[in-house]
């Protein structure tokens, strides 16, 4: 075999290692960022709000607890997201029902669909179907 197929052998090799570990990294990384938000529905409703879908004290606490969180954390806990991990926490209240498969977008927009069977179905069709989130919303 000369050196250059076996350069060409070898490039194939790990790009394909590289090509794999990033997916699963992402795929990790995803499932891993889906439970925190998860989560953090799970204390607004159940810890703050007693499992009401509002709470009885107004927006403020939402608000005040969004400014802590970003001055904390920064982007990605603003007042809207914390409404939109309330609102995946009100939809999907069971962690197992999480499909990991899809990305934090896919559920921001399932969340908007009242019906429990619709957004199940919804889902089940964008994992075996490997909807992308432009699919999904149209």
């Amino acid at each position: 075999m000369g050196g250059l197929e076996k350069s060409s052998i070898l490039f194939k090799q790990i790009t394909e290692i590289v090509t794999h570990s990033r997916q699963k990294a992402y795929q990790n990384s995803n499932a891993i960022l889906l439970q925190m938000y998860w989560q953090i529905g799970h204390i607004i409703i159940e810890d703050e709000q007693h499992g009401n879908a509002k709470a009885a004290y107004g927006k403020a606490v939402l608000k005040n607890l969004a400014q802590q969180l970003t001055v904390e954390f920064g982007k990605g806990f603003d007042e809207r997201n914390l409404n939109n991990m309330r609102a995946f926490y009100n939809a999907f209240p069971i962690w197992n029902a999480v499909r990991t498969e899809l990305s934090w977008t896919h559920y921001r927009i399932i969340c908007r669909l009242d019906a429990e069977n619709l957004r199940n179905q919804y889902v089940i069709q964008a994992v075996e179907a490997g909807w992308d989130t432009r699919t999904l919303a149209t």
